[in-house]
């Protein structure tokens, strides 16, 4: 084994995407180690069928080439939302030939508006190329670790030609809920990352997971697909995400409205996650009208960027009696102002049906602002005795919550916050980094604990 190859193809070619598992892939590039015990670590990236070497992830600096791929980034998603549109429309249509129409207009304005201005700034991009990577020859015994979100790539080809070539494969994998909860998705992205799964069993020779849930989950899953004799030659671990706000700046400036909202007295619950189904802001609102019919003078905060099938959800919001009162929603806050917001709550609520880790969850605790949250597995994982848990089968459970919280001042957790302890990102790029190699080395695993007291 020569070297660690952390791939961040997405990433590197869409740097102003902020979500998610971009903002884990950004963190943990940045802070990768050199070297760890003697091993070279390289941030990569792989497409047009070549493998490079990343020498910048971050935008160049700039003004106008950032502003044309912030545009670029803006454009694909609206191209997103356009074809979710489509496929609306064209479920409701009965008619075979109004369903050709609509298809042969769609084409035409996909193409027009979105594929050859898509297709220009990606011309574009490759003339800035060589100033932000530059080409890398793999070696036998070097470790592709696919850290990015690859069931989005274009690269299978590439990766599989690096394995012919004696590259070992590491798969991050952040969770598994398009196939353990396919309701929440559209049936296009099921079916990819079904597809994406499939190859991954067959290429990769480890599992890195970011939490002992998935971890066991992803095994289960292996066992399934390859059967009990070919899972049990592959490895399987995890790793934890760290919680710091990156592109928060100390000089930028926060949000108006947020500020006004925090100017009052009375206490702001924050919910901080992309709005799609799993999320379950229903079950939000459900809760705080029940808290607002009995008295409450809570204020509901609703930050995060708009996803699929959110349709109904953001009626609901934008119609609601209580918007701009006691009900709050931001959909494109920055990370200074979600700093902001994070240090000016009262408690954040994290209602999700599944996830793979949880990170608003971290990023609030590790700023000493307490968490309650819907009781599955992975938050008993991360938040253990120092978060409040609600039964997601009664939204009153989660409005006895905050009304003890309102009514008492305290929180209604076994332990406070102010005594949980996680790791930075610099310490989960490490940890990352360490697990695959003690793997990769055979290295005898120590029995470790898992939960929030301990990093």
């Amino acid at each position: 084994m020569t070297r660690l190859l952390v791939e961040c193809t997405y990433v590197f070619q869409h740097p102003k995407v902020n979500s998610g598992i971009q903002r884990v892939v950004r963190n943990v590039i940045n802070q990768l180690p050199e070297t760890v015990d003697g091993v070279q670590c390289i941030p990569v990236a792989m497409f047009k069928g070549k493998l490079y070497r990343v020498l910048k992830l971050g935008p160049l600096d700039n003004p106008f080439f950032n502003g044309l791929m912030a545009f670029g980034g803006r454009l694909e998603r609206l191209a997103h939302r356009y074809h979710q549109l489509h496929q609306r429309l064209d479920q409701r249509c009965t008619s075979q030939w109004t369903r050709r129409a609509l298809y042969v207009a769609y084409r035409l304005t996909a193409v027009a508006g979105f594929s050859v201005p898509l297709r220009l700034i990606d011309q574009l991009n490759r003339y800035h190329l060589p100033k932000r990577c530059s080409p890398l020859q793999h070696q036998p015994g070097d470790q592709l670790v696919l850290l990015d979100s690859s069931w989005h790539a274009d690269f299978f080809p590439l990766a599989e030609q690096l394995k012919r070539d004696g590259v070992g494969i590491v798969s991050v994998i952040y969770d598994l809920i398009p196939l353990t909860h396919p309701q929440f998705y559209d049936t296009r992205l099921v079916q990819i990352f079904n597809e994406w799964f499939d190859w991954i069993s067959k290429i990769a020779d480890g599992y890195v997971t970011i939490s002992t849930t998935v971890r066991d989950q992803v095994r289960e899953e292996l066992h399934r697909r390859v059967g009990p004799a070919k899972a049990d030659t592959l490895w399987f671990d995890y790793f934890h995400l760290g919680s710091e706000l990156d592109l928060s700046e100390a000089s930028a400036a926060v949000e108006p409205r947020l500020t006004r909202l925090f100017a009052t007295s009375e206490p702001v619950f924050l919910m901080v996650s992309t709005i799609e189904p799993r999320k379950n802001h229903g079950y939000l609102l459900d809760a705080f009208e029940l808290a607002w019919a009995a008295g409450s003078k809570a204020r509901l905060c609703i930050a995060g960027r708009i996803g699929w099938k959110c349709d109904a959800l953001l009626a609901r919001v934008r119609e609601h009696p209580e918007l701009n009162q006691r009900l709050f929603m931001f959909n494109d806050l920055s990370d200074t102002s979600l700093e902001h917001a994070y240090s000016h709550a009262s408690a954040l609520v994290f209602p999700s049906y599944v996830e793979g880790f949880g990170l608003p969850l971290v990023e609030a605790m590790q700023r000493g602002l307490p968490a309650m949250g819907s009781d599955i597995p992975v938050f008993r994982e991360i938040g253990g005795e120092f978060m409040a848990y609600f039964d997601l089968a009664a939204p009153q459970s989660l409005v006895d919550l905050v009304t003890h919280m309102e009514n008492t001042g305290t929180f209604p957790a076994a332990r406070t916050v102010s005594e949980w302890r996680w790791l930075g990102w610099r310490e989960a790029s490490a940890q990352l980094v360490k697990r695959v190699l003690r793997n990769l080395k055979k290295a005898p695993v120590a029995v470790e604990r898992q939960h929030a007291d301990c990093p």
